[in-house]
C-alpha cells in the first residue's frame, strides 16, 4: 500500500484512515491476493481463449462496433482506467442514455441479452485482473461521475483495486430490475443503490482477509447458478418519514395520556360518591 501522505488529498481524511489502518496490518493477505490474481487470471485467460473468440465473432456478427466496451472507470487510489467488457449494447450506448442499465434497455443487442443473462460480459475483465487494474474480489469500478458523489467514507473503497465481484454485487445481482421502474435511474442509483452497495463494500474492508475473498468467489458462483443471498442493509428513513412518524408517535402518547387522565378523574369521582354514601 502507498504511504498515507502519498494518497490523494481527498482520501487523507479521518473517515478513510480507519480503513487504511486495518489494511495496513494485512500485508501478507494483500500479497497473497495479488499473487492469486496473477496466477489464476493467466490460467483462465489461456483456458478461455477459444471461448473469447466465439463470443467476439458473435458480437461482431450481431451488431456494428468493437468487441469490447472500453468505458473509463475508477480503481485504486482514484486512478482512471478503461475497463474490458464484452460489448452487450449498441456502439456508443454510453452517449445515448443513462450510464446505468435498466432491465429492458433498448440499447442492449440480441447477443448482448444472452451475454448479460449469463453474465459473460464480465469474463473479459480477467484481462484487467492480470494487468492489476482490477482484482477478483473488490468494489465494482464506478464511472467518474458516480465517484464524484461519494461521501468521505466511501473513498475508503479506493484503497484497494476495483473488483470483478463482491458481496455487494451478489446482493444486488438484479440491480437493473431495481432501476427499471425509476423515472430517473441515475438519481435512484446515487441516492438508493450506491449507499447500500457501499455499506457492504466498507464492511468487507473492515473484515478483509484473503480466504474471505475466496469465500466471496464461491458465493458468486452459486449466485450465478441461481442461489439467492440476502444482506442485512437497512436503508435510512427519509426525513419526511421520520417527521411523520414522530408526529404519529406524539399523538399516540397524547391520546394515552388523555385516557389515563380520564380514568383517574372517573376513579376519583367514583370514590367521592362512595364516601358521601
Amino acid at each position: 500500500m502507498k504511504k498515507w501522505e502519498k494518497l490523494p488529498e481527498y482520501m487523507q481524511t479521518d473517515e478513510v484512515r480507519k480503513y487504511y489502518d486495518i489494511l495496513k496490518k494485512k500485508g501478507f493477505s494483500l500479497f497473497l491476493k495479488r499473487l492469486f490474481d496473477i496466477i489464476v487470471s493467466l490460467i483462465l485467460l489461456i483456458i478461455l481463449s477459444p471461448f473469447f473468440l466465439i463470443l467476439a465473432i458473435a458480437i461482431k456478427i450481431d451488431s456494428r462496433g468493437p468487441v469490447f466496451f472500453r468505458q473509463v472507470r475508477v480503481t485504486r487510489y482514484g486512478k482512471k482506467f478503461r475497463i474490458f467488457k464484452f460489448r452487450t449494447m449498441v456502439n456508443g450506448a454510453d452517449k445515448k442514455g443513462s450510464q446505468v442499465t435498466v432491465k429492458n434497455d433498448a440499447r442492449i443487442t440480441r447477443v448482448g441479452k444472452f451475454i448479460r443473462k449469463c453474465r459473460l460480459d464480465e469474463v473479459s475483465q480477467l484481462i484487467d485482473v492480470f494487468r492489476g487494474t482490477m482484482t477478483f474480489v473488490g468494489t465494482r469500478p464506478e464511472v467518474p461521475k458516480y465517484v464524484e458523489s461519494y461521501t468521505p467514507e466511501m473513498y475508503a473503497t479506493l484503497l484497494l483495486p476495483a473488483g470483478v465481484t463482491s458481496n455487494a454485487a451478489i446482493y444486488y445481482k438484479d440491480e437493473s430490475e431495481l432501476l427499471d421502474a425509476s423515472d430517473n435511474p441515475d438519481e435512484t442509483y446515487v441516492k438508493d443503490v450506491l449507499p447500500a452497495k457501499m455499506y457492504y463494500n466498507l464492511k468487507s474492508i473492515e473484515k478483509f482477509g484473503f480466504f474471505k475473498d475466496l469465500g466471496v468467489m464461491f458465493k458468486t458462483v452459486f449466485a450465478v447458478l441461481g442461489k439467492e443471498y440476502k444482506g442485512d442493509y437497512v436503508p435510512p428513513k427519509k426525513a419526511e418519514e421520520v417527521i411523520v412518524e414522530d408526529i404519529e408517535n406524539t399523538e399516540k402518547v397524547d391520546n394515552e395520556c388523555d385516557k389515563v387522565e380520564q380514568n383517574a378523574e372517573e376513579t376519583i369521582a367514583e370514590n367521592v360518591e362512595n364516601n358521601e354514601e
